[in-house]
């Protein structure tokens, strides 16, 4: 996208990595910019969700303190397990009721769309199983190979490649379509789990009060990088699709998985951390 958008605007756009807190140093450091159009943070959906899962939340309020500038990109999430663990999702389902002791969900990051969508699905099937907390996806991964964890909700940027070396299996994809990466899992709709979709997704903010002439010309580059056939390809093999969504429609977005992701904290009875 920097580089897309250094062409576009005719003015170099640095991407500088601001590690730490769960992106929250990178976060204040936009919130403490000027809103003059040369200071933007791209972040993931754990932005909108630190304040919810956190112990002590961030100083700022993700959808009030920031510009939203677009959602720049989602994905849906590979449900995958152990092969010897189940064949399906409803066997899975079976399995883990009969035996809760013997099964469990892994998440690589506590209030990521992977833990979240664990949680999700343990309301939405009525299961009583633990999900035990990586401090990475490496080792989450590792562990599921090895018949140490049952499940995981996982980008397929990460483990589709395992499912498909069968390592692991893919049984479900939280998307409202199946993935052109792997065209033969079936959604969690078609199984019968409706109203469950969940993404992981990249959104682009600016400081608070951004300029109505700086968001119309970031707009209009991304409406181009959207429709550049090489922007398409690139996102599609990181299972991920362009989404174009900007200002009011993506507020509306970040307002509802806000939402969303406080209502699972809640039925869960999910302490923070």
């Amino acid at each position: 996208m920097a580089e897309a958008l250094s062409k576009d605007l005719n003015q170099d756009v640095i991407v500088e990595n601001r590690a730490g807190a769960s992106g929250n140093i990178g976060a204040n450091a936009v919130l403490q910019s000027p809103a003059d159009g040369y200071t933007f943070m791209i972040s993931a959906s754990t932005f909108v969700v630190n304040p919810i899962v956190a112990v002590e939340p961030p100083r700022f309020d993700p959808v009030k303190d920031f510009t939203q500038i677009a959602l720049v990109a989602k994905g849906p999430l590979l449900f995958v397990v152990n092969p010897k663990v189940a064949d399906s999702v409803q066997s899975f389902i079976a399995k883990a009721k009969a035996d809760p002791s013997k099964y469990n969900f892994a998440t690589g990051g506590y209030g990521s769309a992977g833990h979240m969508s664990a949680e999700a699905f343990k309301i939405k099937v009525g299961l009583n199983i633990p999900v035990v907390l990586y401090r990475g996806t490496a080792p989450v991964l590792a562990d599921l190979a090895g018949g140490h964890v049952s499940g995981l909700m996982d980008p397929l940027l990460t483990s589709l490649p395992l499912a498909q070396s069968g390592d692991l299996r893919a049984l479900a994809i939280s998307g409202a379509k199946r993935s052109p990466l792997t065209p033969e899992t079936p959604t969690f709709a078609e199984l019968g789990i409706n109203d469950f979709e969940f993404y992981t997704w990249y959104g682009l903010w600016g400081p608070a009060n951004l300029p109505a002439n700086v968001m119309e010309k970031l707009g209009s580059a991304l409406s181009k990088i959207a429709k550049s056939a090489d922007s398409v390809k690139w996102f599609e093999a990181q299972g991920l699709e362009f989404s174009g969504a900007t200002g009011s429609e993506f507020l509306a977005f970040e307002r509802d998985e806000h939402a969303k992701y406080a209502e699972i904290m809640k039925s869960g009875n999910i302490a923070k951390q």
